[in-house]
């Protein structure tokens, strides 16, 4: 769906519940009078922030150096021994300066200290099966820096001051009460706290597979404005005894995390997001997609790093709100890919190009001595929204530029022929079927409302419950025009294929109906052209891209793959885990559903 900054229509769009209870009180003719005129409002104060925004072409591309963020490291040593070690993060109002020409930005910022906070947050560095302990503090101001929509499920303190924040460790496998929860938030202070809040101090015991995980804020209907406004950052969990082998570039200058993501800003150096919501009848706010036009990694808008003419390793994260990336090198370059999101490949698998979803996660090695140029431009070609939207422009179809010393050098790092082996997914032993239907509801001027899975709120309860330790398959069925970046907490999963929906507009109007695949025949109409798993993306994964009009079939896998045995902790407590698409605004409203694991 595409967002615009402003519809006027005389149509009410009062479908929401929140809204259905006011209509006694007007007359039909008043109330159209009353939304138009806040509608006229709404559009002169966009039209104003719109004077205020900054053009993109006024910032030069290319001019700061690329940061590579603090490193915290997770574990601490004794003697020669690794043991547990407790942190302490906040997260803080600041001010951070995304380019040399532009002011400082207001923001919210991860660090142990105000000064030290950094967007992206610190790179935590955690070993494999050695806790890490983190008291997550907020010490943000009462008020939010950007709009934000009550009229989504969204975490309002009773006494509507402070703002709510959660951590969740993306791509974390722990406790349900470490999870981050969209409702274990709580405001500066542990002032004021969400309906499931249980714990200052989270533990992660890091005992999965290595490999990249990053974390975010994930408070209920804020997280879309949470992040925008800086709340993420990089965490690896290493296994030396089990990587060291594999000789992959490593060490502090050539395995470097690259967070990705996109921005707009005003003239003033701050944040720009839409104020005004596609149906701001329903929702004042919420807009279905977020998109800036200056692309930002590791902090700074269109950086430029220097390297050597050998391999180096970039763990790409694409921390966007709605933004897909369609990577590429300018000059040809290729990408090495070695792992997938939190986990590692079997074998290498070499691509000119890489797409990555929001969220997603590509850990590639670059051979610089490959390249035939002294500089190579990283560069994106993606539409937006994806897939069918609009053509990059000269702006955010730029990501950053590599400059190539031009000395060859004798290069210790290789990729090798084969990575980490993890069990191939095992059909025969999937105990369950699911079928997840993706929908989206529009108003009666077309305009997006708000979006479910399988036809429910969150709130309801949950549907999924599969037995910690089992595999099931699920179904994945995308309803919608948008391809949904589907993300499920604990579990990891391997994507089998992708059916098209033959007579999809017969089977969409069954499924509003009555919104069961196996009553609307699925198997008549999941018989549609199939479209191939990249090899880079056939191995265990943590979120997926589900295409629009097709059917995904994925194993989901409840249980640790490296070691084949059920997880260290109990899985089964409250508040459970989730899974939700990965587009915060859809996420926000309300693309999420609980996940509760029994015994």
């Amino acid at each position: 769906m595409k967002a615009f900054p402003f519809k006027a229509s005389l149509s009410l769009s009062l479908t929401h519940t929140q809204y259905s209870r006011f209509l006694p009180l007007f007359s039909l003719v008043s109330m159209r009078r009353i939304l138009l005129s806040l509608l006229l409002l709404a559009h002169l104060g966009e039209l104003g922030a719109e004077d205020r925004l900054l053009n993109p072409s006024k910032l030069e591309m290319f001019v700061n150096e690329l940061p590579d963020m603090p490193k915290i490291q997770g574990f601490r040593m004794l003697n020669t021994s690794p043991k547990p070690k407790s942190l302490m993060i906040g997260m803080f109002k600041k001010k951070w300066k995304f380019h040399r020409d532009l002011p400082p930005t207001p923001v919210f910022a991860y660090g142990a200290s105000s000064r030290r906070a950094t967007v992206p947050g610190p790179t935590i560095e955690a070993l494999q099966g050695i806790d890490t302990y983190v008291t997550w503090k907020n010490f943000l101001p009462s008020k939010h820096i950007l709009p934000w929509d009550p009229t989504i499920p969204t975490a309002i303190p009773a006494t509507k001051t402070g703002i709510p924040t959660v951590v969740h460790l993306h791509g974390g496998m722990h406790e349900p009460a470490n999870d981050g929860n969209a409702n274990s938030w709580f405001t500066a202070g542990f002032k004021e706290k969400g309906p499931d809040w249980s714990k200052r101090t989270y533990h992660y015991n890091n005992n999965q597979q290595p490999g990249s995980l990053w974390y975010h804020d994930h408070a209920m209907g804020l997280t879309r404005v949470n992040l925008l406004a800086g709340l993420i950052g990089a965490y690896v969990i290493r296994h030396p005894e089990v990587e060291g082998p594999l000789e992959l570039p490593h060490g502090v200058e050539f395995d470097r995390p690259l967070i990705v993501f996109d921005r707009s800003f005003r003239k003033d150096g701050s944040i720009y997001m839409n104020s005004t919501g596609n149906n701001p009848s329903i929702h004042p706010q919420w807009q279905p997609e977020y998109f800036g036009d200056i692309i930002i990694v590791n902090g700074k808008a269109w950086p430029k790093m220097t390297v050597r003419r050998r391999k180096y390793r970039l763990r790409i994260i694409n921390a966007s709100n709605a933004r897909f990336f369609r990577f590429f090198f300018t000059n040809g370059l290729e990408f090495i890919h070695v792992a997938s999101d939190s986990t590692y490949l079997g074998e290498p698998v070499v691509t000119n190009e890489t797409l990555l979803a929001p969220s997603e996660i590509a850990d590639v090695v670059v051979d610089f001595s490959k390249s035939e140029t002294d500089e190579a431009v990283l560069a994106n070609d993606a539409p937006y929204p994806y897939p069918s939207g609009d053509p990059v422009n000269g702006s955010n179809g730029k990501i950053m530029k590599f400059t190539i010393k031009k000395k060859r050098e004798f290069d210790t790092w290789r990729v090798p022929d084969k990575l980490i082996q993890y069990p191939s997914p095992d059909l025969s032993s999937a105990t369950q079927r699911r079928y997840i239907a993706m929908y989206e509801y529009t108003s009666d001027i077309g305009e997006p409302t708000h979006l479910y899975i399988n036809g429910k709120p969150y709130e309801e309860p949950a549907t999924e419950t599969p037995k910690a330790g089992t595999s099931e398959i699920w179904n994945v069925i995308n309803l919608t025009e948008d391809n949904h970046p589907m993300h499920i907490h604990l579990a990891l999963f391997t994507v089998l294929d992708q059916t098209e929906l033959v007579r999809a507009e017969e089977f969409k109007a069954c499924m509003s109906k009555m919104n069961d695949a196996i009553k609307c025949q699925i198997s008549k109409h999941a018989r549609g052209k199939k479209l191939s798993v990249a090899t880079h993306e056939k191995g265990w994964k943590n979120v997926y891209k589900m295409t629009p009009g097709y059917v995904t079939r994925i194993l989901v896998r409840l249980s640790y793959i490296h070691s084949n045995t059920s997880y260290s902790f109990d899985p089964t407590g409250m508040p459970g885990y989730v899974y939700h698409c990965h587009i915060l605004d859809h996420e926000d409203n309300a693309m999420m559903r609980p996940l509760v694991v029994m015994k």
